[in-house]
Parts: structure tokens; sequence; C-alpha cells
């Protein structure tokens, strides 16, 4: 049984559900999947992104593979709420792409929400590029009632990838990119790259 047939096709009541994984897993693609399903159910949905998140130039939702769906590009998390309480009606699904690049409080902005009941779908990266647990994830993953982890194809070996190496750039914290700066590995290749802290005392 797949991770999909799994899942509910249309959760009743507010709930949480993290799709989660390295880049290039397909999470953006998996998070329009499900925001299609609902609005083909009739439900009202709003579709939310960080501002900083500007690859493509647009407030759109793209993915990997090109598809798009616009989407309302906010600051900080605190401001999904103030969005969401100035439209006419409060959508049944509210979908948050790249939830990693939010301050810890959106932890509490989707806890309030699921508590309304509303479904709230988010989707981001659970590693930074040394391999540390990213931003808000591991809480939003402690939180949900339904978790999707997705694996990308490593680069180098084929299998199964669960990190995001970067290649290009610097050292800073939060560096937004595709391809030209990021690769999807496996463990041992990963491994070979960077040294995680868990073995920083034995070198």
């Amino acid at each position: 049984m797949t991770a999909h047939e799994r899942h509910p096709p249309h959760p009743v009541g507010g709930t949480i559900e993290v799709i989660t994984g390295p880049m290039f897993s397909g999470k953006t693609e998996e998070l329009l999947r499900r925001m299609r399903r609902a609005t083909l159910a009739k439900q009202a949905v709003c579709l939310i992104k960080p501002a900083r998140d500007d690859r493509h130039g647009t407030t759109d939702v793209v993915s990997h593979d090109l598809r798009r769906q616009p989407a309302i590009a906010v600051e900080r998390s605190e401001d999904i709420e103030r969005h969401l309480d100035s439209l006419d009606r409060i959508p049944d699904v509210v979908v948050v792409d790249e939830v990693q690049f939010f301050d810890l409080e959106v932890v509490d902005v989707c806890n309030r929400l699921a508590d309304a009941g509303i479904r709230v779908i988010v989707a981001g990266l659970d590693l930074d590029y040394l391999g540390r647990p990213f931003g808000p994830l591991p809480l939003l993953l402690a939180h949900a009632e339904y978790v999707t982890k997705l694996h990308a194809i490593c680069s180098r070996t084929g299998r199964p990838a669960h990190f995001s190496h970067r290649i290009e750039g610097g050292d800073d914290h939060v560096q937004i990119g595709g391809s030209e700066s990021y690769e999807a590995l496996s463990r041992e290749p990963y491994n070979d790259v960077v040294v995680r802290e868990h073995h920083r005392d034995e070198a």
C-alpha cells in the first residue's frame, strides 16, 4: 500500500498534514495534488508561501516539474492569520509551501487553524544542507495527524535520497536555490561530503 493510498483523500475536520523530504523529492507536486483534490471536492482552498522564496520572480508556487498555482506571499507566520481574517469566507483548507522558511510561531498558527476545524497542509524540507533539523519542521511533524515522507533520487548512486547537498554558494543557513545550487544524495555519498554534528567529535 502506498503513502497516497494510506492517506485519507478528504479528511474531515481540523487536521495538520506534513509533506516532507529533501529537495527534488516532489513535495510541492504532492502539495498541489492534494490542493487540486480539495478544489474538486468543492472546498475553499487558500495557498500560502513565504515571501522570501522568490526563485521564479512571482508569487506563484512552482514545482520542479513546472506546475504552478497562484499563492499569497507573506513575510511572517502571523501574516497567515491576518490574511485569512481579511477574506470573505474562511477557507476549508489552508496550504503552506516551503514552511521551513517561516519562524517557529507557524507551529502555533497551524495548530490554531486546525483547532478551528481547518484542514492544514504544509510542505517543507525536514533537514538543512548540513543534515540538521530545519526550522519549524520537527515540531510540525510532532503535531501533525498525517506525515508523508518523500525521497528524491540520489544524483550519484540512483538510490533513494534523503539529504539535500549544497553544491554552490556560501554557508548561510538559508540559501534559496534549485538544481544549480543543490543535489539530492543518499546517506553514503552525503556522508562522504558532509561531516554531520554527531560525527564531529570523532573527526
